[in-house]
């Protein structure tokens, strides 16, 4: 579970930080305890001196042991009744010579004391020992307090932390139960959970848009379906019926009835095969893994112009007026003007002229055919749509339908216009490279 793993991570982070502010802060404690201890010791050796120098006797401390050492190595605790402690090497050598204190640490019995030994002015020195103990109670109860703080510290850290992921992970929960919905359901109309501002906004309306996608292409792929089937009905009737004549008035027939019969056998299964094509071509489309370059739309309309020429015997002709590069695919700029030209001769009358003509990133075909009246000019890229002026043409409707798909995918935009001195222009237009 995310919010688990987010949890433990945080806790664990949490309780580093605080292992290291613990260890940190006692150290600084310890340096600081330390250097208190030294300070009292020095306080007590001052204040042991004046006394003594004022001949009184300093009251008796209870972690404090004061003793007189004398040049000789004599020893003689201030406060009656108090047991001597052996005096180091550096405190005999301070009392021996006069000369300048000296601090080491001393254990008795167990017990360790800090020893400062600070010599007097008429001779000797007096030797003031101070207990660990009050410094190590110090340090024992620090260090009994860090793991109760850090566990305590711990705990909060996880609490707040999860109930704080709750209401971040709101978000990610309400998400995933949408995509399980619709991963279980198939429904692509379920909505999506509202989308805020953060990072888990942008990946929902990422899940929108691609759900989006989603929704159109099943739309279209439904309605290709649905005009297909209708569209193909037709030809698989007449190819129907025309067999079942033959099979029906085998050796009956005239041989000019059983003629006809054959050619429209033989057309509607070539309409057949050159729809089954273009469907193909429509769903799936093959230029869709090619790499977008550097084309010369002049270049590919004189290709295309010749291809014509030699299909139909139709002439065409090729202008360009400042063309310049564009960023496509190459296979597919040569399909769309293919497409674009037999539309053109096949709605041009004989000896009508098709002309390609190129304005920068703008191509355009020209034909001399009946035109497109302005009502139809977008409904021309729609899929087996066949205009009022256009039902008795051979033809599947899916020519300019290919152009369209092939040019929005590179990022253009195809366009219908009426032709100069009639007849219609079909074009598209690609971005400059």
């Amino acid at each position: 579970m995310l919010r688990a793993k987010i949890t433990l991570v945080v806790v664990a982070a949490a309780a580093l930080a605080i292992t290291l502010a613990a260890a940190i802060s006692y150290r600084n404690v310890s340096d600081v305890v330390a250097e208190q201890f030294d300070r009292a010791l020095d306080d007590r050796a001052a204040t042991v001196v004046a006394l003594l120098g004022a001949s009184r006797t300093p009251p008796a401390r209870p972690d404090t042991t004061e003793q007189l050492i004398g040049a000789e190595g004599s020893v003689r605790p201030l406060a009656p009744g108090r047991a001597t402690l052996p005096p180091p090497e550096s405190a005999l050598r301070v009392a021996r010579t006069g000369r300048s204190a000296a601090r080491q640490d001393l254990t008795v019995d167990g017990a360790e004391y800090g020893v400062l030994t600070t010599p007097l002015p008429g001779g000797g020195a007096v030797m003031i020992a101070q207990h660990y103990a009050g410094a190590e109670r110090i340090d024992h109860a620090f260090l009994w307090r860090i793991p109760w703080t850090t566990v305590a510290a711990t705990a909060l850290s996880a609490l707040l932390s999860w109930l704080a992921l709750d209401r971040v992970l709101r978000p990610v929960r309400r998400l995933a139960r949408a995509t399980r919905t619709i991963t279980t359901t198939q429904d692509l109309t379920t909505r999506l959970p509202p989308a805020g501002r953060d990072e888990i906004g942008q990946l929902t309306r990422s899940f929108d848009a691609m759900l989006t996608a989603l929704r159109r292409s099943r739309a279209q792929q439904q309605r290709l379906v649905q005009d297909a089937s209708h569209e193909l009905r037709t030809p698989l009737t007449s190819v129907r019926g025309s067999a079942e004549l033959l099979q029906r008035g085998r050796g009956r027939l005239a041989p000019e009835d059983e003629e006809k019969i054959l050619t429209t056998l033989v057309t509607e299964a070539a309409a057949l095969d050159a729809l089954v094509h273009e469907l193909v071509d429509l769903a799936t489309d093959r230029t869709t893994e090619e790499e977008q370059t550097e084309v010369d739309l002049h270049a590919v309309a004189e290709e295309a112009a010749e291809r014509c020429a030699r299909r139909t015997g139709r002439a065409v002709t090729v202008t360009a007026a400042a063309a310049v590069p564009v960023r496509a695919r190459p296979r597919a700029v040569r399909r769309c003007v293919d497409n674009l030209l037999s539309n053109a001769v096949k709605f041009s009358p004989e000896g009508a002229p098709v002309t390609v003509h190129i304005e920068g990133p703008r191509l355009c075909v020209r034909d001399g055919g009946p035109g497109i009246a302005s009502h139809e000019r977008e409904a021309v890229f729609d899929r087996f749509y066949r205009g009022p002026r256009t039902q008795a043409v051979p033809g599947s409707g899916l020519g300019l339908a290919i152009v369209h798909d092939l040019v929005a995918a590179d990022d253009g935009e195809v366009f219908v216009d009426a032709a100069p001195g009639g007849g219609a222009e079909v074009g598209f237009r690609l971005r400059p490279h």
